[in-house]
This record gives C-alpha cells, structure tokens and sequence, in this order.
C-alpha cells in the first residue's frame, strides 16, 4: 500500500512535469516560427539606409489618392508607420509630430503616418488631435511588408518604425521602438538638423 500510494505521487509529479515541460516546448516552437517567418520575410525588398523609397500609392485621411512620387526628389521625407490610431502611444506619438510641426516644415521635411486603419478611422484620428500632416490609410499592410517594417510579440503588434529620407528619396536613417514613441520625432529631426 506505502509502495502504491508512493508510486501515485510519482506519478502525479511526472504528470505535472510532463504538462509544465510541454507548455514550455509550445513556447518554444511558437517563438521560433514567429522568428524564422520574420527572417524570411523577404529580405529583399526589405528598407536599409541608403535604400531608395519604393513608388507606392495610398489613400490619405480625406479619402485622396496620394502617390509618394509628388514629394520624392522636391521634399525631405519623414515616413513613420505606427500600429493603431487613437492607443496611448500611437496618439503620444503623432502629437509629438504635429506640436513640431513647423520645425519639420523649417527642414523642408514631408510627415508622412501609415498604419493599417481605414480611412475613416484616419480621419477621425486627425480631427481628434488637429493633425496637419498626412496619415495614410495601408489596409492590408502592402506598404508596411513593402517596407518590411517588423512586427512586435510574436507577430502580434505591428512595429512602430521611422524612416527619414533626403531629398533623392535615399533612406538615411531608421528608428525602430516600440516604446519610445515621441523619441522617434526627437530623432527624425536630429538627422534632419545634421543633414543641413
């Protein structure tokens, strides 16, 4: 009976090894696919500085066709894509922009805001904050995989990434952060200052 019970608690310890361990290994498994779909997410097309802005066409937040060749070659270009409009961060971030607004403007830059939201969404979002820069609507996030801007947490978070581009349209730097939203414009206008 001492033999069985011991041999029951055992048992109940492999059990409880077995469920923690395979937790664990689905952990595991679910990390490294997330990575290794991120790395094979065509490396190719991916924006590097001194990579040259793609040709792409959105629609902006007054439902108008907006062709980023209108700006390439007259404007420096501030391309930020962001993951939602209206969340604590994305808002911090896109006032940071409008409150420096006119020294971007000094800087003959372009702000230009992409994220996955509709057009509505877009519109209501500018309104709100009294936005006076472009924000272009990217459903199905064609420009963002064109960019090949990364996700965050295991490819549930699209990332927040900053491109700034001279006036040939050349990528001369990137700032990638998730968390330091305003950081991105403190950066974008440090380039854009040294650039002079």
């Amino acid at each position: 009976m001492i033999v069985h019970e011991h041999l029951h608690h055992n048992n109940r310890n492999y059990l409880k090894f077995r469920s923690f361990y395979r937790f664990y290994l689905i952990i595991f498994l679910l990390t490294f696919t997330s990575c290794s779909t991120f790395s094979q997410n065509n490396p190719a097309t991916e924006i590097k500085i001194g990579s040259t802005i793609p040709p792409f066409t959105l629609l902006d937040q007054n439902d108008q066709t907006f062709d980023i060749k209108s700006v390439l070659g007259k404007k420096n270009l501030v391309i930020y894509f962001y993951p939602k409009d209206d969340t604590p961060g994305c808002t911090k971030e896109a006032c940071s922009f409008r409150d420096q607004f006119d020294v971007f403007t000094d800087a003959d830059a372009v702000i230009i805001g992409i994220s996955g939201q509709s057009v509505e969404s877009h519109r209501k979002f500018a309104e709100k904050h009294k936005l006076r820069f472009t924000l272009l609507s990217d459903e199905g996030n064609t420009v963002r995989k064109l960019f090949g801007v990364p996700t965050n947490f295991l490819g549930l978070l699209p990332g927040r990434v900053t491109y700034v581009a001279d006036k040939t349209g050349k990528v001369i730097y990137i700032f990638n952060s998730q968390m330091q939203s305003s950081k991105h414009v403190d950066e974008a206008l440090r380039i854009l200052k040294e650039t002079k």
